[in-house]
């Protein structure tokens, strides 16, 4: 359910499955056509996962957390009307000592709505690979090329594309939670979510979708059983509208493995 390191099986997210994402977004949840008065651009998307690598891993309390914290922000900042820092304190296990995080949340037309939607990815990354095959990686953090940054990098695109593809009635907020893999175990990780859930904005949301490890080579995302029991109608029109599209041996009509993540909280 987290990547140890899997750098080496990750691959670009332009073409069919990162474009799938944008339509299927809107289409899926809120089960209207896509309009097309934009482009998903999936190598931008991927410039963006590049970007994110590059400043290193993102465990919170580092500095390379931090300068991946302002780069997100500053994009959000430009292609969404509001664009903020939600941040929050946990104190970590490991050193028994506080460690300052942010959510990062961004809305387009929040206010105005009818129906309003959180799309969410996490951009943390985790501070040891405790999976890694090889011994000697497991004390290491995680580059989170897969696991945090495929799912940032696709919510950057959209929110760009989205802003003037939206359906007029539609808000949409961009969260980015911070603290998802932290761990060690379960009961130190989703605190961004968490703590987002015990504050939600007003107006309140009523769908969200969360992307997390879209990265893959031969990316496949069977059907998430905690979210078919929650959600059943919003994830039976997202699987119905990808095998309409095309998109079915991306998405495809059968049950995967139970998934503990962000969309529980």
């Amino acid at each position: 359910w987290h990547d140890g390191v899997r750098p080496a099986g990750e691959a670009r997210l332009g073409g069919s499955v990162a474009m799938a994402f944008g339509a299927l977004i809107l289409a899926a949840a809120l089960q209207v056509a896509p309009l097309t008065t934009s482009k998903f651009d999936g190598d931008r998307a991927f410039r963006w996962l590049e970007k994110q690598v590059a400043y290193g891993p993102r465990v919170p309390g580092t500095p390379s957390h931090i300068a991946c914290r302002d780069a997100v922000l500053a994009e959000t900042k430009l292609h969404c009307d509001t664009a903020e820092l939600q941040p929050f304190t946990h104190t970590w296990s490991r050193t028994r000592k506080p460690v300052e995080m942010f959510n990062i949340i961004g809305t387009q037309n929040w206010e105005k709505a009818t129906t309003r939607m959180v799309l969410l990815a996490h951009w943390d990354t985790r501070p040891s690979a405790e999976e890694d095959p090889n011994p000697a990686n497991r004390l290491k953090a995680i580059p989170g090329a897969n696991d945090g940054a495929s799912g940032v990098a696709v919510l950057l695109e959209a929110m760009r594309h989205l802003r003037t593809s939206a359906p007029k009635s539609l808000g949409i907020s961009y969260l980015f939670t911070d603290g998802e893999d932290l761990g060690p175990g379960l009961n130190e990780m989703f605190l961004g979510a968490t703590y987002y859930s015990k504050h939600l904005p007003k107006p309140r949301p009523q769908y969200g979708i969360l992307l997390d490890m879209i990265g893959d080579k031969d990316l496949e995302v069977p059907i998430e059983p905690n979210s078919y029991a929650r959600a059943k109608g919003s994830t039976m029109a997202f699987y119905r509208h990808a095998a309409k599209i095309g998109l079915g041996k991306t998405f495809p009509m059968k049950f995967g493995p139970e998934i503990l993540d962000d969309h529980l909280s």
